[in-house]
């Protein structure tokens, strides 16, 4: 039997005791016996935070269905939260008594690594290792499976799995491109080329937001275009020291700055969220939106004209990682049955339903997608996961950064603080955290 419940955003902002959620325990509270074959009057209760018509969604349907089948008598219960229900509460919850067996949850130092390294998830090296996991989940999209006893991704036990990747694309509307006689562009200088090209029209060329993530990560892929893995290593793993007033630093924020003045970001972005972003691409009144997969299952439903995506021009490296990870709670008290269901996502048969529906598997058939632009989406996601250009995200390196990293490129678009004073601040909250740590 499968029940799927809806949590509100109230009940938990509301929720401050060990009993959050109270009624969703997914079991007895003895540890399940890992060899039993007898699932009776067992319950797997599963936390994800993606719509039911997803890539995600349906997919891991499937998966449960799958789970059902091995594991009759079991009943499973799903229960939705949103992304930042679990991003704002997850200590909370997992101090509790009542959690939940398996559950969604964002992968990187701050979020993942740091519960790891709270001794509130799982380690799952030894599934790992029986299961084959790690003949899966290869190269940059293990490294935000595995922590070390600091919360640093990359090595020590596995804490998570991941079943689809994603990564930051450009979208371009391709009846507006036309109208202006603009090709696709190859490199850099043919970006710039086509932004100014729509700004003489009249036209701001690309859609944003600072009041949240989309802002912070165009800067991200612009100081990319410019640095190497070494770099990377450096900002994301701590391997090495990173100078915030480095030419490539100044010039990514001085190059938002410029943006603004030219026409090519609209001026009052600084107060836009995604969605403000995602809507206005989708009416067409941009031409451009460089985001993330996440987008795509969407704009393929919703968008009347005829679009594409291609990767930044010009970077060898991109924005991008495996996609969420499935996490098991360290007093999860029916780890036995959350493994299984986590091995079923895994399934061909699951993963290619993700690649259907736009969803990047990790393990996939591309030559099974009949729509040729989710095909190209994937072909693409694939050329960044063979060619180990995946560059994970902004504001992973240490906890609280993604609020600093917002305020920070508000300011720029408002013109409020110069770009040496904004990577001053964001350098000295991001040592801070480092040696936080470090040395904690």
């Amino acid at each position: 039997m499968s029940i799927r419940r809806r949590i509100g955003a109230t009940a938990i902002a509301i929720t401050t005791g060990l009993t959050l959620l109270a009624g969703c325990s997914s079991g007895s509270p003895d540890t399940p016996d890992p060899n039993a074959t007898d699932f009776s009057d067992r319950t797997l209760t599963i936390w994800d935070y993606e719509s039911d018509d997803s890539a995600m969604g349906l997919a891991w349907a499937k998966a449960i269905d799958i789970f059902k089948d091995e594991h009759p008598g079991v009943t499973v219960v799903t229960e939705d939260q949103t992304f930042e229900q679990i991003q704002k509460n997850a200590k909370i919850i997992l101090t509790g008594d009542d959690v939940p067996d398996v559950m969604e949850y964002n992968k990187g130092n701050a979020t993942a690594g740091q519960l790891a390294s709270q001794g509130l998830l799982t380690p799952l090296t030894d599934e790992v290792e029986a299961r084959g996991w790690d003949d899966i989940i290869t190269g940059g999209l293990a490294t935000t499976a595995q922590y070390d006893d600091r919360g640093m991704m990359g090595s020590g036990d596995w804490y998570g799995i991941t079943n689809y990747g994603e990564y930051v694309t450009v979208y371009y509307n391709k009846d507006m491109f036309a109208a202006q006689g603009i090709e696709v562009p190859t490199t850099y200088d043919e970006f710039i080329t086509a932004l100014q090209t729509f700004a003489d029209a009249g036209i701001t060329p690309l859609a944003t937001a600072g009041a949240e993530y989309p802002l912070m990560q165009l800067w991200y892929q612009l100081v990319l275009a410019q640095v190497d893995r070494d770099w990377v290593d450096a900002y994301q793993l701590f391997d090495g020291d990173v100078d915030w007033q480095s030419p490539e630093m100044i010039a990514a924020t001085d190059t938002l700055r410029e943006w603004v003045t030219k026409g090519y970001i609209a001026a009052d972005c600084a107060g836009l969220v995604a969605e403000d972003m995602g809507t206005a691409f989708i009416a067409g009144t941009y031409p451009i939106m460089v985001s993330g997969s996440w987008w795509f299952g969407r704009l393929q439903s919703e968008i009347s004209y005829d679009w594409g995506q291609f990767l930044f021009p010009g970077a060898k490296l991109n924005i991008g990682s495996s996609g969420n990870l499935w996490v098991v709670p360290e007093s999860a008290k029916n780890k036995d049955l959350a493994y299984d269901f986590i091995d079923a996502t895994l399934r061909p048969e699951v993963q290619n339903i993700l690649g259907e529906h736009g969803g990047l598997p990790v393990s996939g058939d591309p030559s099974t997608i009949t729509d040729e632009a989710t095909k190209l989406y994937t072909e693409n996601f694939l050329t960044a996961v063979e060619g180990d250009q995946l560059a994970f995200y902004p504001d992973w390196p240490v906890a609280g950064f993604y609020d600093q990293l917002v305020s920070a490129f508000q300011s720029v678009v408002n013109d409020s603080k110069s770009s040496t004073d904004v990577l001053t601040t964001l350098g000295e909250f991001y040592e801070s955290g480092k040696d936080d740590i470090l040395n904690g």
